[in-house]
């Protein structure tokens, strides 16, 4: 896979609780735009991949209903990770 171990953990370590915490919002939010991001920029060489380019919109779709979940638990949480991540809405 694109992503080790160690960059995971660092992931997961900088817009989660720790290293270990997988399951935070925040942090499948951040997994999730490490994907769409390297996705896009697997689509932008090969343009006629279109069960790569399936695939980021179903991810962008899972990242906005996680965001919105986020927006309705805890908007503070939510315009962090949002400014963090600089994704905008």
């Amino acid at each position: 896979m694109y992503l080790t171990l160690e960059e995971k953990g660092k992931l997961f370590a900088q817009h989660g609780k720790n290293e270990k915490d997988s399951g935070s919002a925040e942090g499948q939010i951040a997994l999730m735009t490490q994907r769409i991001e390297h996705i896009s920029r697997h689509l932008k060489t090969n343009r006629k991949d279109y069960n790569s380019e399936r695939s980021l919109v179903k991810l962008v779709g899972k990242r906005r209903n996680l965001l919105d979940y986020l927006m309705k638990k805890d908007i503070m949480r939510y315009r962090a990770i949002v400014k963090e991540l600089g994704l905008r809405k």
